[in-house]
C-alpha cells in the first residue's frame, strides 16, 4: 500500500488551462496564442486524434465557433448537446476572438492512424499475455490501454477502461490511484457529477486503508473538486493542509495550490483561524510574506512541515538561491517530481489582499482585491466561474468586518476608508441589509447619514431557544400521551 503512485500522469490538465484561456475574453492575445500553440504541440505530440476532433471538428468541436468553417446552427446544436461537459472546459460560449485552433483532416487521419496502430500494440501485448502470462501481466497490458485512452482526450472510453481495471484489480494502493485518475479525468473536461460521485469512492477506498501519501493527495483532488462548486468554507480546510505534504503535481502547480488556498481560506474561515492558517502560516508566508519572516519560512526555521527544526539552519546563513525562489521545502525529496516548470507568479496582490483585509485597510484590500480579480480570477479555469460571488463575498466580508466594532458609523466616513462614494456604498450595504447578511439600518435623513447596527442579544436568543425547544418537546410529549391512552383504550 505504500507503493510509488500509478496512473497519474494523464490526462495533461495544463490542457484544459489552455483550452480554457483561448475562449476566455479576459485573456490577452499573447496568452491566447501560448494556449493555441501549446495545444498544437501537445495534439501532434501525444497523437490526441479524440480530443483534436471534440475541440476543432468543423460541425462537432466544442471551439468550432472561433474555428474554421463552422456554422452558427452547428455551434448551437453542440453546446446544446454537451453544454454540461463543455461548460466545464470553455470560459464562454460565444467567444470573441479571433484566434482558432484550425481543424487540418490530413493531421486528423494521420493521428486516428497512428493511434490504431497504437491500440494494435496493446492488442497483441494483451493477447500474448494471456496465452503465455497470468493475471499480473493482464492487467498491465490493460493498464496501457487505460493510459492510452486518457493521453489520447477520449473521456467515454478513457473511463470505461479505467473502470474496468478497477473492477479486476485487488490490490487497494492500485484502486486509489485508478480512481483519482478518473477524478483527474472528470476535471479535465469538467464533469462535476462525475468527480463528486468519484470523490466519495476514493473516500471510503482510503478509509478501508488507504496509505498516508494517497490519503494526503485525496485531500487536494477534494479541495479542488469543493472549489469548483463553490464550497469554499469545505475547500479552504483540506487545501490549507496540502500545502505541508503536497505532492500532486499531477493535479496542479504548487503556485496554483497556494493561491486556492489562500483565496478559500480568505473567504471561508474566521478571522481567528484566518489568522492562524492563512497569516500566519509557515507555507504561506513563504510565498507571499516579506522580509524576515518570508527568510524563515523558506529556510525551515518556522516550518510547519517535517523539516521545522530551527537547529538546523540558522537565517544568516541561507543560500542566497533560497532568498527570493519559491520553494516547498516540506516536499523536497518526494519521489514525485513536477512534470513542468512552474511559471513565474506575482503574488503580490494576493499579499496585499491578506494582509489588508486582516489589519483592517480596507481602501487598500478593495484594491488588492480588483487586482487579485484581474490577475486570478479571471485567468484561471477552476476560479472564474464563481468570481462575481467571490468579489461580493469579500466585500461583505470586509463590511461586517468594521461594522462589528462600532455601534454607529457615517456613512461618508466608512465610504472614505473604502475608498469609494457615499452613493455606491449605500447601494452595496443595502443589498446585504436586504437579505439579511449585515444587521443594521442606514439613516441619511440627516446629513450624509449614518449606519446604525443591531447587534444581536446572545443571551436573549439562547433564552427564546431554549424556549422554542421546550414548546416542541411539550408537543411531542403531548402527542406521544395521546398515542398511548389510544392504545390502552384498544386494549381494554
Amino acid at each position: 500500500m505504500g507503493s510509488d503512485p500509478q496512473y497519474a500522469k494523464w490526462p495533461l490538465l495544463p490542457l484544459a488551462q489552455h483550452v480554457f484561456t483561448l475562449t476566455n475574453p479576459y485573456a490577452t492575445r499573447p496568452a491566447q496564442q501560448a494556449a493555441v500553440k501549446n495545444l498544437q504541440d501537445a495534439i501532434a505530440e501525444h497523437k490526441m486524434a479524440p480530443f483534436y476532433r471534440y475541440l476543432a471538428h468543423p460541425t462537432e468541436g466544442v471551439l468550432n465557433s472561433v474555428g474554421e468553417g463552422s456554422s452558427n446552427t452547428a455551434v448551437a446544436g453542440k453546446l446544446g448537446r454537451k453544454s454540461s461537459i463543455a461548460a466545464g472546459m470553455i470560459a464562454t460560449h460565444n467567444p470573441t476572438t479571433s484566434l482558432s485552433l484550425p481543424w487540418d483532416e490530413n493531421l486528423y487521419q494521420q493521428l486516428q492512424a497512428d493511434n490504431e496502430k497504437e491500440l494494435e500494440e496493446f492488442q497483441k501485448e494483451e493477447d500474448e499475455a494471456v496465452e503465455k502470462a497470468g493475471d499480473t501481466e493482464i492487467q498491465a497490458a490493460k493498464g496501457k490501454r487505460a493510459e492510452f485512452w486518457a493521453r489520447v482526450g477520449d473521456k467515454e472510453k478513457a473511463i470505461a477502461a479505467h473502470q474496468d481495471l478497477l473492477e479486476k484489480t485487488g490490490i487497494l494502493g492500485t484502486k486509489i490511484d485508478l480512481v483519482l485518475a478518473i477524478i483527474r479525468l472528470g476535471l479535465f473536461f469538467g464533469d462535476k457529477q462525475l468527480v463528486q460521485k468519484t470523490v466519495e469512492r476514493a473516500k471510503s477506498l482510503i478509509e478501508s486503508g488507504g496509505d498516508w501519501d494517497r490519503r494526503n493527495r485525496l485531500k487536494a483532488y477534494e479541495g479542488l473538486h469543493l472549489l469548483t462548486v463553490r464550497n469554499y468554507s469545505g475547500a479552504a480546510p483540506l487545501l490549507l493542509d496540502s500545502l505541508s505534504t503536497f505532492t500532486s503535481y499531477e493535479l496542479c502547480t504548487y503556485s496554483s495550490l497556494v493561491v486556492y488556498a489562500v483565496l478559500a481560506g480568505s473567504v471561508s474561515l474566521k478571522r481567528v483561524d484566518f489568522k492562524s492558517k492563512v497569516v500566519d502560516a509557515p507555507e504561506i508566508k513563504a510565498i507571499l510574506g516579506d522580509g524576515e519572516d518570508k527568510l524563515l519560512a523558506l529556510t525551515g526555521a518556522i516550518s510547519a512541515g517535517p523539516g521545522a527544526d530551527a537547529s538546523m539552519l540558522d537565517a544568516d546563513s541561507a543560500p542566497a538561491a533560497a532568498r527570493t525562489a519559491v520553494v516547498n521545502l516540506t516536499t523536497l525529496g518526494s519521489s514525485t517530481e513536477q512534470p513542468e516548470a512552474e511559471m513565474a507568479v506575482d503574488f503580490d496582490p494576493l499579499a496585499q489582499l491578506v494582509s489588508s483585509l486582516y489589519n483592517g485597510r480596507y481602501k487598500l484590500f478593495f484594491q488588492a482585491l480588483a487586482l487579485v480579480e484581474e490577475q486570478f480570477l479571471t485567468q484561471d479555469r477552476y476560479l472564474h466561474e464563481h468570481k462575481n460571488w467571490f468579489i461580493r463575498e469579500m466585500r461583505l466580508r470586509a463590511y461586517q468586518q468594521l461594522l462589528q466594532s462600532y455601534r454607529v458609523v457615517g456613512l461618508d466616513s466608512m465610504a472614505n476608508d473604502f475608498g469609494v462614494t457615499v452613493d455606491f456604498l449605500d447601494r452595496d450595504l443595502a443589498k446585504f441589509i436586504a437579505a439579511g447578511r449585515i444587521p443594521c439600518t442606514i439613516d441619511r435623513v440627516n446629513g450624509n447619514g449614518v449606519i446604525e447596527t443591531n447587534r444581536p442579544d446572545d443571551k436573549n436568543k439562547q433564552y427564546q431557544d431554549v424556549v422554542r425547544q421546550g414548546d416542541q418537546l411539550i408537543t411531542k410529549l403531548q402527542k406521544y400521551g395521546q398515542a398511548v391512552r389510544l392504545r390502552g383504550s384498544e386494549r381494554a
